[in-house]
């Protein structure tokens, strides 16, 4: 079980060529990713989304990309000689006719427009290209780990929630054969505060019972045992699981408000507000679970 929390930063150079890759994740019903790369590696994009895709399969994750080229011959600076040569030749005629001296030297002419250029020569896209598919990769590993490492403390929270929530449904379960017999109690001594003499026992029975079958809980507590289970294999499980771990934390909900609405013993229902108290932790840590 991973978790959707998680983060990545390698930085690798080769031939001159220097790459960051910064992983960031957070939790998110689909695979979201959010690229951020300099403009010369925006051939790159949709390689490193596939790249992403075959290591995560969900989460909202910020893509931060850093490219620099030290190579001797990635820039050229070319100077255009003939061009120099006719704002010389301008300056001149200039001086000729307004007398002025011509005190111009060649940084004069270097900062005229499009005589000195610098030339960004075309980079190795493949070398460029493997280069980020294997920073990336090694910033994927890293957040792996982390999203392992926070699944773990995950599995652990969610397993003492579980715990917690068996505790109450036993319990539960224990009180609710009570629960007819305490209505048969309390009924009969309503009547006797009402001073009714003549009791029809047969009438009385089939109070009794149709309270007792108003109140049966014994679906709910078995789905609800049942779904218990059925979270923790999920959870023993690998690949993808918060999905069904979050339909299976509404089923347990669905089940435990059936029991409270049912419910007529104050003891139930203090169990059953415990037991929805755990349920909503579930419902929060289950939202981060890949």
């Amino acid at each position: 079980m991973l978790s959707m929390t998680g983060y990545g930063k390698v930085q690798l150079a080769e031939d001159g060529r220097e790459i960051t890759v910064e992983l960031k994740s957070v939790n998110h019903r689909f695979l979201d990713i959010s690229c951020r790369l300099p403009r010369a590696l925006s051939f790159a994009e949709d390689a490193l989304r596939k790249t992403i895709g075959r290591y995560l399969r969900r989460g909202h994750v910020d893509v931060f990309v850093n490219y620099q080229n030290t190579r001797q011959d990635a820039r050229t600076v070319r100077v255009d000689e003939a061009l120099a040569m006719q704002y010389r030749d301008a300056v001149k005629q200039l001086c000729l006719a307004t007398g002025a001296e011509d005190d111009c030297k060649a940084s004069f002419y270097a900062q005229l427009p499009d005589v000195v250029t610098v030339e960004v020569a075309q980079d190795d896209q493949e070398k460029v290209l493997e280069l980020l598919q294997k920073a990336a990769e090694c910033a994927l590993v890293q957040m792996v780990e982390m999203r392992t490492r926070e699944g773990e403390a995950l599995y652990q929270d969610l397993s003492e929630h579980l715990k917690l929530m068996e505790e109450q449904v036993a319990v539960i379960a224990k009180l609710a054969p009570e629960v007819p017999l305490l209505y048969q109690e309390k009924l009969l001594a309503r009547l006797k505060d009402m001073q009714v003499n003549d009791l029809d026992e047969q009438r009385l029975a089939q109070e009794v019972a149709l309270m007792a079958d108003h109140c049966a809980i014994d679906e709910e507590l078995s789905r609800l045992s049942s779904h218990i289970a059925q979270t923790r294999q999920v959870m023993a499980q690998k690949g993808e699981a918060g999905r069904k771990l979050d339909f299976l934390v509404q089923e347990m909900n669905r089940e435990v408000n059936t029991i409270g609405s049912k419910a007529s013993d104050a003891r139930i229902t203090k169990c059953v507000v415990a037991a929805k108290s755990e349920i909503e932790k579930l419902r929060e840590q289950v939202q981060n679970v890949e």
